[in-house]
């Protein structure tokens, strides 16, 4: 172009853009782009912590134990089968019992400092006080009246003041292993049980879908029967949340959002709890726990309750007494037999 042009370019008012000139807008809007995720984001949190489902789990009564250091759970796993179909039943050999029962029963302890958490099986059969209804297996409790007097049960018998509660039931467990994809777990030798639906050849690793998931942690079919079954439960439980708060997990939409509204639709917890509390419990299973089951002292027959577990006294006042001091559980009744 000839000089005269552009001369008479620039007299009539035109410029030429200056370079870089779009940057500053790309970067609006990125900067809007970010704000919007962020808000969706806060917004999605804000409603899956409103409709999680919440019961008056942790009521005060005359002789709660008090607050003791780091932050004790309560995990209930329920039979309800209320919210299931007939073709989910089948299909997740549930059966037609009903009431509702506690299926498991787990103490979780994260410590207030560094330090692994502590993963407790109660064993469900186990033969304790129940506050107004005598002596009596401690899943009784729950059929009796329900989380609050679960609650109270398990406070009276461990001393602990437990912080929090979560209870699932047998279709919500299903669907949220069924929301991160499946979870992988080595099965060391045959698992057949009908009653559970469960039929699993050795190998490592299996990816358990959420039906067979729930077959594992439900089956007694072992010459130890719920002891064993316990420790599956753990081992499981541990294996769930290292899949739930992985990286693959919460940056994938189609892993992530399943969750959270699984999540929604099968967790119940106290009035008091919320979202960031199922986070920080998840996180704080994260990396391993250490696993032990209150020591058992004999499996007798008492007239009016059937085959019970009887605590090893002595022990059991060890492993609560330290998890009450925040303190590592002796590593003697971390090595005992499960």
């Amino acid at each position: 172009m000839s000089a005269g042009y552009h001369q008479g370019y620039q007299q009539r008012g035109g410029h030429r853009p200056a370079p870089g000139r779009r940057k500053p807008r790309i970067g609006r809007i990125i900067a809007v782009v970010l704000v919007l995720l962020l808000a969706f984001a806060i917004a999605l949190w804000i409603y899956v912590d409103s409709s999680l489902r919440r019961i008056d789990a942790l009521p005060d009564y005359q002789g709660r134990p008090a607050d003791t250091p780091g932050t004790n759970w309560l995990l209930v796993g329920s039979d309800a089968r209320d919210d299931l179909s007939e073709e989910q039943k089948a299909a997740l050999a549930t059966g037609d019992a009903g009431g509702r029962r506690t299926d498991t029963i787990m103490i979780l302890h994260i410590p207030d400092g560094s330090g692994k958490s502590t993963l407790v099986s109660v064993p469900r059969d186990s033969y304790v006080d129940i506050p107004g209804n005598g002596k009596n297996k401690i899943n009784a409790a729950f059929a009796f009246g329900g989380a609050p007097l679960l609650v109270q049960t398990v406070e009276g018998a461990t001393g602990l003041r437990i912080d929090h509660y979560m209870e699932i039931g047998f279709g919500g467990f299903a669907g949220i292993v069924d929301a991160v994809g499946g979870v992988d777990m080595c099965i060391k030798e045959p698992m057949n049980d009908p009653l559970a639906g469960l039929d699993l050849q050795p190998g490592c690793p299996q990816e358990l879908d959420g039906a067979q998931a729930l077959g594992f942690v439900r089956t007694r079919a072992f010459a130890s029967a719920d002891l064993q079954r316990v420790q599956n439960q753990r081992e499981f439980l541990s294996a769930l949340s290292d899949r739930a708060t992985s990286v693959g997990t919460l940056i994938n939409p189609f892993r992530a959002f399943p969750l959270l509204f699984a999540a929604t639709d099968s967790i119940s917890v106290d009035d008091d709890d919320h979202l960031h509390n199922l986070a920080g419990m998840a996180f704080g299973m994260g990396g391993g726990v250490d696993n032990v089951t209150v020591p058992v002292g004999g499996t007798p027959t008492v007239a009016g309750a059937g085959s019970v577990v009887q605590w090893d006294r002595a022990n059991a006042l060890r492993l609560f007494g330290a998890l009450e001091k925040d303190e590592p559980v002796p590593s003697d009744l971390l090595a005992q037999p499960k």
